[in-house]
């Protein structure tokens, strides 16, 4: 099966370990930054979400409409919009980018988070209305006649767009999170699955629950698995690893000194959402994990998101995600700490061997298919 690459969409330079240079929204840094992915051989990119961020939507449009090629997956969370408003402005958005949107739905796993935009919800509560906040948008994107809806959590009456998706039936969903009750919507619901970057073991735990959840739904088929890391790469190892040691030493260091957005999206205390739980419970466990996965990153900021490293020259890196890929990993996530360089030197360095190996597998098993309907035959 083919591989692919996400890389994401920043609005700005910062990071974990550099503060940005400009405004929150840097136009040409923006541009340029997506250039860069669609230059050096990703797929798409993520235009992420934040309460206080620069809205998601325009961005991607933005980018959309001056780049050819590069996907789009955008973020989306349900408190901030009625499911109505939220599929014409996907639909148009999927319209300007010539059918290259995939919608990435966020429950929300912080209730101070949700809480900074008016999201009194319980955790169980939130994932029950994204379920029938996705299966609304997926009607409307759809439905060509007016329909009626009264759910739990929305209610709405001889309702039908008038702009729909370029794709057909429609865009794609994509859906995240490491507790049952998001197994359940998500293994119902998404067409992608997305985690983060844990040992093999334990990903591959994460893909059968996610199967298991889309089979006691009565899907046909399980959605597609995207795993996520943050890569540190160099020419040696050595270099790598001095590299790595670097990076940590920078995020404790901005953290100690209070940086105010730091702290401000990575909040100190036990994280609430399971994803994070068990990335500090992984990097309690132990630092270095099969070939190249590290956990000091996680560590360092709190599991914070998508924060486990993989550590080593391209070759190394490769080769790891390799690994997940023999798991069923089909969409690989990757974000270094300085945004658009990394996103260059994973393209050139890292990105043609993981394609040419996975080219490699695949013809060889279409060979052996090809060899055992013969002698069947």
């Amino acid at each position: 099966m083919p591989v692919e690459f996400l890389g994401i969409a920043a609005t700005h330079d910062g990071s974990e370990t550099n503060p940005r240079s400009g405004a929150a929204f840097d136009k040409e840094y923006t541009l340029r930054l997506a250039r860069a992915h669609e230059d050096h051989g990703w797929d798409r990119v993520l235009f992420a979400y934040g309460s206080g961020s620069p809205d998601p939507a325009p961005a991607a449009a933005f980018i959309a409409s001056r780049l050819d090629r590069l996907q789009i997956l955008l973020a989306h969370r349900p408190n901030v919009s009625y499911p109505t408003y939220a599929a014409k402005t996907f639909a148009t958005l999927d319209r300007i980018s010539e059918g290259r949107l995939t919608v990435h739905f966020i429950t929300g796993g912080n209730d101070h988070e949700q809480g900074r935009e008016g999201d009194t919800l319980t955790k169980d509560r939130r994932y029950s209305r994204t379920r029938e906040y996705i299966e609304i948008v997926k009607r409307i994107w759809t439905s060509h006649e007016a329909f009626d809806h009264e759910g739990e959590h929305y209610r709405f009456h001889d309702f039908v767009s008038d702009v729909f998706p370029v794709q057909q039936p429609r865009p794609g969903v994509s859906f995240g999170g490491s507790s049952p009750a998001a197994y359940e919507a998500g293994g119902a619901e998404a067409d992608i699955y997305c985690l983060w970057g844990e040992p093999l073991e334990k990903t591959a735990e994460q893909i059968e629950a996610v199967r298991a959840a889309a089979l006691a739904a009565g899907r046909p088929a399980p959605p597609r698995i995207q795993v996520a890391f943050r890569p540190i790469i160099a020419p040696t190892e050595e270099l790598a690893w001095e590299k790595a040691h670097r990076t940590v030493d920078a995020i404790k260091a901005r953290r100690e000194q209070g940086d105010p957005v730091l702290v401000r999206h990575h909040r100190r205390g036990e994280p609430e959402n399971t994803g994070s739980q068990r990335l500090i419970a992984i990097a309690e466990s132990g630092e270095r994990y099969d070939r190249a996965l590290w956990t000091a990153t996680a560590a360092a900021t709190g599991g914070a998101g998508n924060s486990n490293a993989l550590v080593g020259t391209p070759e190394t890196v490769a080769a790891a995600l390799l690994d997940y890929y023999d798991l069923g990993v089909d969409i690989i996530s990757a974000r270094g700490y300085d945004l658009l360089d990394d996103a260059v030197d994973f393209g050139r360095h890292v990105i043609p061997l993981v394609r040419e190996e996975v080219a490699k597998r695949d013809a060889e098993r279409a060979a052996e298919g090809a060899r055992s309907l013969a002698e069947a035959g």
